[in-house]
């Protein structure tokens, strides 16, 4: 499958270069109708980052994913500032598919354990961002010590099944995917599904990362820059019954 993403900042969408929060394109000024634009398209599928939630450790465009959930019937997933049991049950009692958590996976393991065992792994995603293999928090802002696959190898014993793995250096840059990182998380952990997020650019980026085992894409710059179309995303999208 493949995810559009729709990143907010200050009620707009935007997209940052490399997770930087001060280098920002704005993308649409109103998400809700992007997401209606999605929905026309047949996508199936989107992916949602509340980047003031991520700065500010708790749900901030929160109407505004309300009003995405409205207008879009396909899975919709979101992350960004989920950090308490009462923001995860915000969203999914919203009708949203799927939450993403990300810093406090890192950080509140057993918190994360215990939304797994009440939700289940098709709504509890797990994101796994950072750079050199080691994993980032709070928004990208803070680079731990911590091996991606230390906290992948955790969050699957703790019954979770999707990681969005992100590089942080790729992120917004399309220079590509990450093959290596991503195709060895993927060996490494058969039993999960590993979802690559950053430096996506076209089509033969994602068949590639299918060839290696990674089925799942989150897609941003590169449908802005026009080298992915809605068109082919609904078409992958359908092929792979989603």
């Amino acid at each position: 499958m493949i995810f559009p993403a729709i990143d907010l900042q200050d009620g707009r969408s935007v997209r940052l270069y490399k997770g930087d929060f001060t280098k920002e394109t704005i993308i649409n000024p109103d998400p809700v109708d992007q997401a209606k634009q999605y929905e026309a398209a047949g996508v199936g599928a989107l992916h949602l980052v509340d980047l003031d939630g991520a700065k500010a450790g708790k749900p901030v465009n929160v109407d505004i994913v309300r009003h995405v959930r409205n207008a879009f019937t396909g899975i919709l997933e979101i992350g960004g500032g989920i950090r308490d049991k009462e923001a995860v049950d915000l969203y999914l009692n919203m009708g949203v598919d799927r939450v993403i958590l990300g810093s406090v996976a890192l950080k509140n393991p057993e918190l994360t354990k215990e939304v797994l065992a009440q939700y289940g792994a098709e709504r509890i995603v797990i994101g796994v961002d950072g750079k050199n293999g080691k994993v980032a928090a709070e928004g990208w802002l803070d680079q731990s010590d911590v091996p991606m696959t230390d906290l992948i190898a955790a969050m699957v014993e703790g019954g979770a099944k999707y990681f969005i793995v992100t590089d942080v250096d790729r992120d917004g840059t399309m220079q590509g995917a990450n093959e290596e990182l991503l195709a060895n998380l993927q060996s490494q952990f058969p039993t999960a599904r590993i979802v690559a997020s950053g430096g996506v650019r076209h089509m033969e980026d994602i068949e590639n990362l299918a060839k290696r085992g990674v089925m799942d894409s989150i897609v941003g710059k590169a449908l802005y820059e026009g080298t992915i179309t809605l068109e082919e995303i609904a078409a992958f999208n359908q092929e792979g019954l989603c």
